[in-house]
């Protein structure tokens, strides 16, 4: 089960997001664009090829002229919270596995948009994507709850394909944020997150401890967990210190590829206390 006490510590926490993205689209603001809205704007002169469907027959009745009626476009600010809950995310040499984390960082983000009466959404994805629709409320977040609790990490991760098939879903700019170990190609990670660069995306990479640091010396046998092969090797200080230089790497990598889109990237050990995690995210 994943612990959802820390969520009250949240209070004192609030989704910073860029104004790029906010100026028209956070909350319950208004645009000042036209558009498919309920806020009634101005009368605007028919044009053909127009819907008629919008023209208002008593002004015509006065007027003898096809006007249309305009509306504000409603622009509300979506959370969308993406967790990768493949085989890879079952691994924990500590108090939780990096799924349950993960989980307990979705968790979070949703509750701060809960609290801030935006709409969100978590899915998730592995060997296939599972989404759901965008809502508001305390019904949501005990949806995401209970769909955290139900779900098992497995499977091999496909995070292109499943970033290409959700970023079809997303009908306005939204603040995104992608959660991972991100233990893939790079290029493919780039690639993924490259579609969203209208977006506000973050990136959180979580790990365990083991992975950050490698601190275990000798003989070992490694498990794939999402193939489940096997590799026995010895692990010396001298493959530690290559390992470190070469994760060092990897995320440097990834790093590189959200700046050409203007995403931030943070990487968190399961170890890190919970509030810690979104201060550090978050300020």
């Amino acid at each position: 089960m994943i612990d959802i006490s820390f969520l009250h510590q949240l209070d004192r926490l609030s989704l910073i997001i860029n104004k790029r993205v906010t100026s028209n689209y956070a909350g319950e603001r208004a645009s000042v664009y036209t558009g498919q809205g309920l806020i009634f704007k101005d009368y605007a002169i028919y044009a053909p090829g127009e819907d008629f469907r919008k023209i208002d027959w008593k002004v015509f009745g006065r007027t003898d002229k096809l006007f249309i009626k305009r509306h504000e476009e409603e622009r509300n600010l979506v959370i969308h919270i993406i967790v990768d809950y493949s085989g890879s995310m079952d691994f924990g040499s500590g108090k939780v596995t990096k799924a349950e984390y993960a989980g307990m960082l979705g968790i979070g983000f949703a509750y701060m948009a809960m609290k801030n009466n935006e709409k969100f959404v978590l899915s998730t994805f592995a060997d296939e994507l599972q989404l759901f629709r965008a809502r508001r409320g305390k019904g949501q977040l005990a949806h995401i709850v209970k769909l955290l609790n139900e779900r098992k990490p497995k499977g091999a991760s496909k995070i292109e394909l499943a970033l290409a098939r959700y970023k079809k879903l997303i009908q306005s700019r939204s603040f995104i944020v992608i959660i991972s170990d991100f233990l893939y190609d790079p290029e493919e990670i780039r690639h993924a997150i490259s579609r969203f660069k209208d977006h506000e995306v973050v990136l959180v990479q979580v790990l365990d401890k083991v992975e950050q640091e490698l601190n275990i010396e000798g003989d070992y046998k490694l498990v794939d967990m999402e193939s489940r092969g096997v590799l026995r090797t010895f692990i010396s200080p001298f493959l530690r210190k290559n390992y470190g230089g070469m994760l060092a790497d990897h995320q440097a990598k990834i790093r590189h590829g959200c700046s050409e889109i203007g995403a931030k990237f943070f990487t968190i050990s399961t170890d890190t206390p919970i509030f810690d995690a979104f201060y550090k995210v978050l300020s």
